[in-house]
């Protein structure tokens, strides 16, 4: 507290830097001006400073004691105060955050310094009410004390913006390396070497939203039990849930229930699983994730089961479909591997189901087969080109959000995984030929296309490479293009009735030249035999 107060002249010699000032970054540029100006117009504000052992320690005014360093001065006006350690500390932090060009760094540091206080004691409010900041604004810095030593050495260097900071604070330290990587792209031109750049702050918030914040209201565990996961405790009171901290989360969507620790919602998805197969043993454990599956897993994969579906058939053909259909053999189901975990499904499982795993008869050689295969085939066909089309006009509504390397990593990753079946699809696709002699070259066909691509084709590959492995079956096939065309908004009938038309009109032109090949001609006719 202030015991008393004195002006006069002083030597800069015997003045000297207090170590707890919160303005650890000085601009030499500003500096210089500031200093330009001390040479013109003189010390015009006095420092602030307080008597300590042999020396004055400046409280507030580092800045203007610089500067005139840089001048040359010999003396400063100063106003002398005696300050507690604890008073010069709150003193030296309240003035100098209220001055400009304090870096958001040095401010967080200068309030978590006020926190720590222990006589007076500060809350975030107070903090607020002496800073004339709000209190999100002052719970924002403060978070920034606990950045990662990479992302605050990007922010130092000035490499991200403070709202990119901002951001990233709100993210446990595991995924704060993740998330500094997508606030850049990576661009290149005329094949020269990739030219890194930041992305604006509104990319990176939708990167988050999307990639790290988790739903708590679609999560398959209780919000509220404690005991699932001990240590974590429950998610209504964790600080870590977007709608507990409002302070910290503000501006964030959605607001009320989401999860910003990924590795504390997978330790409780896990206990949750475990739970749920302790106290129903005869669940079915189920997979819900597309390509390989890992060795020894004891789940069913997703194309050995059939999943029926809750909801009521919005359409007649839908009430012929499999996944509409009820059987003996149906269970309830737990899924233990998939973005789904832990979620409850009703399955059938069974491979001699009549229902849900029906056995195609065994083709004969009679007419009417082979009308009916004739048949198949055009339909197949139809179904092909029309999913063709939906796949296309799907990637093209498909906005462009990742990065060029995380894009051509994933495509080429994502094609390794494909079978020669749909590796010609691939091909047929994008126009670049028949599937060679062996897989191996084909893939090199498309490695070459997709090293050339750019990010908006890479994003379609993408999109096309999921609808293409979920199609492991003609089944699966249908229900991948359906759900891709409904996320999409792609309007599957207009599609399938433009590509009937075309066969139709093609099937017609054949028609008509078949019939003329046949007709005799003038000249083919046969002449009459003479008598």
């Amino acid at each position: 507290m202030i015991t008393a107060s004195e002006y006069r002249d002083l030597p800069l010699e015997s003045l000297a830097e207090s170590a707890n000032n919160p303005r650890r970054r000085f601009d030499e540029a500003a500096l210089n001006e500031l200093a330009e100006s001390i040479r013109t117009q003189g010390i015009l504000a006095p420092l602030v400073v307080r008597p300590v052992g042999q020396h004055f320690e400046i409280v507030a005014g580092a800045r203007r004691f610089r500067a005139a360093q840089i001048v040359g001065l010999e003396t400063a006006p100063v106003r002398i105060v005696e300050l507690s350690d604890a008073h010069a500390l709150e003193a030296s932090i309240v003035e100098n955050l209220q001055r400009r060009d304090v870096h958001p760094l040095d401010e967080a540091q200068g309030f978590a310094a006020l926190m720590r206080l222990e006589e007076p004691k500060y809350r975030i409010e107070q903090v607020s009410a002496k800073c004339g900041k709000g209190p999100a604004y002052v719970a924002a810095r403060l978070r920034l004390t606990e950045l990662a030593a990479e992302v605050v050495e990007a922010f130092a260097k000035d490499e991200i913006g403070v709202g990119h900071a901002l951001l990233l604070a709100k993210l446990q330290p595991e995924q704060q390396l993740e998330a500094l990587n997508a606030c850049y792209q990576e661009q290149y031109s005329n094949g020269n070497k990739a030219k890194r750049i930041l992305l604006p702050v509104r990319h990176l918030q939708q990167w988050i939203e999307r990639n790290i914040f988790l739903e708590l209201a679609s999560a398959p565990f209780s919000k509220d039990d404690a005991g699932l996961v001990p240590e974590a405790g429950a998610c209504l009171d964790c600080s870590k849930r977007t709608g507990y901290n409002k302070l910290l989360f503000d501006g964030m969507e959605p607001q009320n229930d989401s999860c910003s620790d990924p590795q504390c919602y997978a330790a409780k998805v896990e206990a949750h699983v475990r739970q749920t197969i302790a106290a129903k043993p005869k669940l079915v454990q189920i997979s819900t994730a597309y390509g390989v599956q890992k060795e020894g897993s004891s789940a069913v994969p997703r194309n050995r089961y059939v999943e029926i579906r809750q909801e009521e058939p919005t359409k007649k053909e839908q009430a012929s479909w499999p996944e509409y259909k009820t059987c003996k053999f149906t269970a309830e189901a737990i899924v233990t591997e998939g973005s789904e975990k832990g979620e409850i499904r009703r399955v059938c499982a069974n491979p001699e189901c009549p229902i849900h795993h029906v056995r195609k008869p065994k083709p004969t050689n009679n007419a009417a087969i082979k009308a009916e295969q004739e048949k198949r085939r055009r339909e197949e066909a139809i179904a092909q080109v029309t999913g063709l089309r939906v796949l296309n006009a799907i990637t093209e509504a498909v906005p462009v959000r990742l990065m060029k390397r995380d894009l051509l990593f994933l495509v080429e990753r994502l094609s390794a995984l494909l079978d020669e079946r749909r590796l010609a699809i691939l091909l047929r696709i994008h126009n670049l030929g028949k599937p060679s002699a062996t897989t191996d070259a084909t893939a090199k066909l498309l490695t070459a296309f997709y090293r050339k691509a750019d990010e908006s084709t890479l994003g379609r590959l993408l999109v096309e490479l999921v609808v293409l492995l979920a199609a492991a079956s003609p089944n699966e096939s249908s229900k991948a293009l359906r759900e891709a065309a409904e996320f999409y908004k792609v309007d599957v009938g207009a599609i399938t009735t433009k590509v009937k038309q075309e066969f139709a009109t093609k099937e017609k032109a054949k028609a008509a030249k078949t019939a003329s090949e046949r007709k005799p001609t003038a000249n083919t006719a046969k002449k009459p035999v003479a008598a």
